[in-house]
């Protein structure tokens, strides 16, 4: 398999035809979905024999992943000295799973065909509208798959960056849902006794993404507050993650490259 029609589902989705009047009408559903709710998800994004090939190359290299359990704060940030108590940026839960670098993807793979096509790099960039998209020039963060094993858990948090594109490859037996509360904060109001009541356990607004494996998501986290519940049985959790910047040249720390890929090259 070495062209995109091998991966993409272009009779559902015809990103190649970007005149089409089909395609135009899809794409102004998705910008309106984007706009209203900060998540677009595409069903059926990847053929079925297209998903086959990426679970199957995943699953090989899956023993690889670099696994790391860390506890933090919902904010990704270090807890400041003296918090009030019960504040929510001293309220800390622990993040377990595995990472796939970009440099362990293949040359030939299909997730690398997909991030670096044209045509796909653009119609992503119009959905979210916030200007042309340039790969991340990180040189093990620009794909990634997160592989989640047997009691792995993404604690509730909120990104650092304004949007995240990701492919569902595979669901566990059980847990592994993508609970969220959509703009629990905003720029100008933190908001934190939601936070805190959240994290604490009032369920109040969760929402769980229905998200099967094939789709596309495109997901914008940096108010809405999200985590992934914890997984159980034998079967890997498996998501794509594609990484684009808003401008070019645009890389991560050394610090942040040790704490998810234990290594810095």
């Amino acid at each position: 398999m070495n062209s995109i029609q091998d991966f993409i589902n272009l009779n559902l989705y015809p990103i190649d035809q970007p005149e089409n009047p089909v395609t135009q009408a899809m794409l102004a559903r998705f910008q309106k979905q984007m706009k209203e709710e900060g998540v677009c998800v595409l069903p059926n994004f990847l053929s079925a024999p297209g998903l086959k090939n990426l679970v199957d190359e995943s699953q090989a290299l899956a023993h690889e992943s670099f696994h790391s359990t860390v506890r933090g704060n919902a904010y990704l940030e270090e807890v400041p000295k003296d918090l009030p108590a019960e504040h929510p940026m001293g309220l800390e839960d622990t993040t377990s799973l595995g990472v796939l670098a970009y440099d362990q993807i293949p040359q030939k793979s299909g997730l690398r065909l997909i991030y670096q096509w044209k045509p796909f790099v653009e119609f992503v960039g119009k959905i979210i509208g916030r200007g042309p998209l340039y790969e991340y020039a990180c040189p093990l963060g620009a794909i990634n798959v997160a592989v989640m094993k047997g009691q792995d858990y993404l604690r509730w948090h909120f990104d650092q960056t304004d949007f995240v594109v990701s492919i569902n490859l595979q669901d566990p037996e059980e847990g592994g849902k993508f609970e969220y509360v959509r703009n629990i904060r905003s720029a100008s109001d933190p908001r934190y006794e939601d936070v805190r009541e959240l994290l604490k356990g009032n369920r109040k607004n969760v929402e769980v993404l229905d998200n099967p494996p094939g789709c596309l998501v495109l997901f914008e986290g940096r108010h809405t507050i999200h985590r992934v519940t914890e997984i159980k049985g034998k079967i890997l959790r498996m998501i794509a993650l594609y990484g684009y910047a808003l401008a070019p040249n645009v890389t991560s720390s050394d610090y942040l490259r040790q704490i998810r890929y234990g290594r810095t090259q």
